[in-house]
């Protein structure tokens, strides 16, 4: 009989959302009657110990019964149990230096690891992630530190309400000035901001017109990897070569920068993409830009004044423009800049529902079957050995 366990959270700070709601267990052992699914019991969790005793699943103590382990963020080193097959966002599939030795520690433990960002379709679409919720809470974020720097409107915390839908009552009757908003990426995160503009009454207008004309209403512009790049010698953008060779490409987000109040950046990046500007560029008397919403949040990435994460307790720092150095936000000669790395965590009984959907519709089922392409596709390690996908990671494997 496999058995699937659900882990405690480990990571500091905690993280208090999950892979499978209580109700989404019930319906899999439902469903699968010869499967079991056990939960690690924790005082963080979004769902409550009783909630998932309640629809009749154990809560234990000591999860090592389980054969398939999963998770949300980083698994603590101590806590990895040796010889089992564990789901999480490890951050390691870029050779991140913070979680080095984590993954060296899953290889000496002959984990297998499947990791969460590498279940893709064909064309590389990610396949499962709490992206959406992400948009959602950092498009509200970055609207909230507009209001709290020019004083026009007022927003409160998301994680002051219950649930989406009672932040969505927040909206009626809010009254927005006559802003440019631009907004990057075409995936999840995208969609979530996109959510979050509509909701709030933006009007979406084309790249020529936001460049172009003034308005006298609050509108945004979405622009996709076909409206941001272009090729250094041929001027075209062609979708899979510039995932392919990105270095090939420029940006030209330049373009939008003198026309732009707030930027919601959910565009993928990686360090052979050219950012979206240069920190020079924040000494420019044209440089509209006042906030920064950057929900990717890579630390000196696509965003150049991202200097590193902020927290859900205080989600906005700002940039001193002539320096370039943190300093508090809102405040004159600075930009504002929101960095937090867990955004879903403010939403996370909507988040952690939409994330087990995604989960019980890819995934479960065919991970007890054996397998498929997309999941062998995500498995970074095979009982602690790295496989021919990931071999870029010989070195980064290495102690």
């Amino acid at each position: 009989m496999p058995v699937i366990g659900l882990i405690k959270e480990g990571k500091v700070p905690s993280d208090n959302r999950v892979a499978l709601t209580p109700k989404q267990c019930r319906y899999l052992l439902d469903q699968f009657p010869s499967w079991d699914i056990i939960v690690e019991s924790s005082p963080n969790r979004c769902f409550k110990d009783k909630e998932y005793q309640k629809e009749g699943i154990k809560v234990v103590e000591d999860i090592s019964a389980a054969d398939i382990l999963l998770g949300i963020k980083e698994v603590p080193k101590e806590q990895l149990i040796a010889n089992k097959k564990y789901l999480f966002f490890s951050h390691t599939k870029k050779a991140q230096t913070y979680n080095r030795a984590l993954f060296h520690v899953m290889i000496d433990k002959n984990i297998t690891l499947i990791d969460y960002e590498c279940l893709e379709h064909e064309d590389g679409q990610r396949l499962i992630g709490f992206g959406f919720f992400a948009g959602i809470v950092g498009a509200h974020n970055g609207m909230m530190a507009y209001g709290n720097r020019t004083k026009e409107f007022t927003l409160g915390r998301v994680k002051e309400v219950k649930d989406y839908m009672e932040l969505v009552h927040t909206y009626f009757g809010l009254k927005l000035p006559n802003i440019k908003i631009a907004i990057t990426g075409s995936g999840r995160v995208a969609h979530g901001i996109l959510e979050i503009m509509n909701l709030m009454d933006l009007q979406q207008v084309e790249p020529d017109e936001y460049t172009t004309r003034e308005y006298a209403y609050p509108v945004y512009v979405h622009l996709k990897g076909g409206d941001l790049y272009r090729h250094k010698t041929n001027n075209t953008y062609d979708r899979n070569d510039f995932h392919a060779h990105p270095e090939n490409y420029h940006c030209l987000f330049n373009n939008y920068l003198k026309h732009t109040h707030i930027l919601m950046n959910g565009i993928y990046w990686e360090p052979s993409i050219a950012p979206l500007f240069t920190m020079n560029d924040l000494k420019e008397d044209d440089f509209a830009l006042t906030t920064i919403a950057d929900i990717t949040d890579d630390a000196h990435g696509s965003v150049p004044c991202n200097l590193g994460d902020s927290s859900s307790d205080d989600p906005v720092y700002g940039v001193n423009i002539s320096t370039c150095e943190k300093t508090a936000p809102y405040i004159h000669n600075g930009i504002d800049v929101m960095a937090v790395g867990n955004l879903p965590n403010e939403l996370p009984r909507d988040a952690s529902r939409y994330f087990g959907e995604q989960l019980i519709k890819y995934v479960i089922p065919d991970l007890i079957k054996g397998g498929n392409k997309i999941i062998e596709g995500a498995t970074m390690l095979d009982k602690g050995k790295l496989t021919q996908k990931f071999s870029y990671l010989e070195d980064y494997s290495k102690h």
